[in-house]
This record gives C-alpha cells, sequence and structure tokens, in this order.
C-alpha cells in the first residue's frame, strides 16, 4: 500500500477510538508528523526522535499491517504523547509512565484483553514526582517488555528537576 494513503487510513482508524484517539489524529495531521518504520530491538514497539517524527518497529509493523491494529493504535497514541510532552519530560520515566498509562488504559478499555500483572500494577501507579514510583515504573516497564528496554538509563524526572534532585536531594 501506498504510504500517505496508509497514513491517511490510519489517521482515520484513529479518530474511531474515542478523544485520545482523535486529538492524536488532529495532533498528527495539524504537525504533518512523518509515520515510518524502522528495525530496531525487539523490545521497543515505537520511537520518537527529535526531528519529531515517529518509526513503528519493522519487526513488529508494516504497511501491511492492518490500520485498526488497535496494539499498533494505542502504541502509535504513546508516541505521540511523548511528542505533545516535550523532549526532557518524555525522556523521563514520569514521562515513560504517563504515555505507558495512556496507552495500556486505552488498549485494555478497547479489547477488554488480559492483562499482564506488570501492566496492572503499573496502570495503579499513582503519576506524581516520587522517586520511589519512578523506581517502580522501571521495574514494572521491564518486567513487561524486558530487560533490552532501557528504562533504567533513563532520569526519573525532566533533567531539570533531576539535577535540582541531585543538588539538593529534594
Amino acid at each position: 500500500m501506498d504510504h500517505s494513503l496508509w497514513k491517511e487510513k490510519l489517521l482515520e482508524a484513529l479518530t474511531c477510538l474515542g478523544e485520545p484517539g482523535r486529538q492524536t489524529a488532529d495532533f498528527l495531521r495539524v504537525h504533518k508528523t512523518f509515520i515510518g518504520f524502522w528495525k530496531v530491538r525487539k523490545n521497543v514497539g515505537a520511537f520518537w526522535t527529535v526531528l519529531r517524527t515517529i518509526h513503528l518497529n519493522s519487526v513488529y509493523y508494516s504497511l501491511n499491517t492492518d490500520v485498526n491494529d488497535i496494539a499498533m493504535l494505542t502504541l502509535l497514541i504513546h508516541e505521540v504523547k511523548h511528542l505533545q510532552q516535550g523532549f526532557f519530560l518524555a525522556l523521563s520515566i514520569y514521562g515513560e509512565l504517563e504515555a505507558w498509562q495512556l496507552q495500556f488504559s486505552l488498549y485494555h478499555e478497547l479489547t477488554g484483553a488480559p492483562m499482564h500483572s506488570a501492566i496492572a500494577e503499573l496502570l495503579n501507579l499513582p503519576l506524581k514526582y516520587d522517586r520511589d514510583v519512578m523506581k517502580q515504573a522501571v521495574t514494572l516497564m521491564q518486567a513487561y517488555a524486558g530487560k533490552g528496554y532501557r528504562a533504567d538509563l533513563m532520569p526519573y524526572y525532566p533533567l531539570g528537576r533531576e539535577i535540582k534532585y541531585w543538588i539538593t536531594r529534594k
């Protein structure tokens, strides 16, 4: 399938997912966000770049993937959340937790599929600036995605807040 036709069908499918899907489709349209495919390690479903593009892992997705695939659509909503968060928030465990909670709460709401125990725990974590919560989030993310998902390398908070913590311990 032609890439532009695939993307338009994808955006239409997103709009059918309720408010989070409509907001994501609108964001992608307004910002003319490129969505492509790139082969990366199996622990990563998709990623965003500093150029404000999104790449789905070609190990799992391609132009032949059904545009109504709920896993792909909710993953795309996750990545757009990062673009909306901005660079520093998106590159923190706090930003990851927010995106994971959005993705998986919507995925399970739409599919009713059984929930992995790590995801169930992750969805119950409070989204707040608490180092113990962020540490638990990393553990749960890696329990679900595997140790190859290198959330353990990210700062818990956006970089400015993280630096402030290391200087003041507050």
